[in-house]
């Protein structure tokens, strides 16, 4: 099958997979800012999306586009390394000097360090929330006490720091990926390129934001529902 066997589709399989990795994170932000605004409301969206059926579906659904993401990305970066070689390095300079992105040729080391924040992640929200449910277990906070768990989580600092790594890693990361994904799957002529580039820098920063405005704002308490 071409989509696997060939490099132009796993190229698009890398950015279908990432364009519905995008859409997930837009709705996980979302759902996260209604935490600063209500607890009752956050809580009520957790316990929807607690271990009822259709909620692990979806879990189930998007496990697997992260996981196929993963392996197609570690994949290409190994079947560029090995067309490159020891050369690898001189083209990057030579071909369009001045012109490869940062992200570009550091996505490997992103895609690390996303991957490992996103194992902390699910430790703990994941793990302590819908598997707790699933398997009857009786964490000391309520699997569907969403808030609860997001104020213990950052009330310590060090996953306040970790989580504002990770979340500068994935601004990098879908910065490039984002216009990226769209030219490979032909969205994008000589005049639109520029502008998805821009189209994504902004959506991806205000994404971004989303999560770190609730990581600091828990963090130092800002939220309105924890203000006495």
């Amino acid at each position: 099958m071409w989509l696997i066997n060939s490099s132009i589709g796993r190229k698009v399989v890398m950015s279908v997979t990432g364009i519905a990795l995008i859409l997930f994170l837009t709705f996980h932000g979302c759902m996260n800012m209604v935490a600063l605004f209500s607890e009752e409301g956050y809580n009520m969206i957790c316990e929807f999306l607690g271990a009822n059926w259709y909620a692990v579906v979806a879990t189930l659904g998007l496990a697997a586009l992260a996981v196929i993401h993963i392996v197609f990305a570690f994949i290409l970066t190994a079947q560029n390394r090995t067309a490159r070689g020891d050369n690898r390095y001189e083209v990057a300079t030579t071909v369009n000097p001045g012109k490869v992105e940062w992200a570009s040729k550091n996505m490997l080391v992103l895609g690390l360090i996303i991957l490992i924040g996103l194992l902390i992640h699910l430790w703990n929200f994941w793990y302590n929330m819908m598997f707790a449910e699933l398997i009857g277990a009786m964490p000391a906070i309520s699997p569907t006490d969403g808030f609860e768990w997001i104020k213990v989580t950052f009330s310590n600092p060090v996953f306040v720091v970790i989580y504002v790594i990770w979340l500068v890693a994935i601004w990098f990361h879908l910065s490039h990926g984002f216009w990226s994904a769209l030219q490979t799957l032909g969205w994008s002529g000589k005049t639109w390129l520029c502008r998805w580039k821009m189209i994504g820098l902004v959506y991806v920063t205000l994404l971004m934001l989303c999560f770190l405005i609730v990581v600091l704002a828990f963090a130092f308490k800002c939220a309105p529902s924890l203000c006495c």
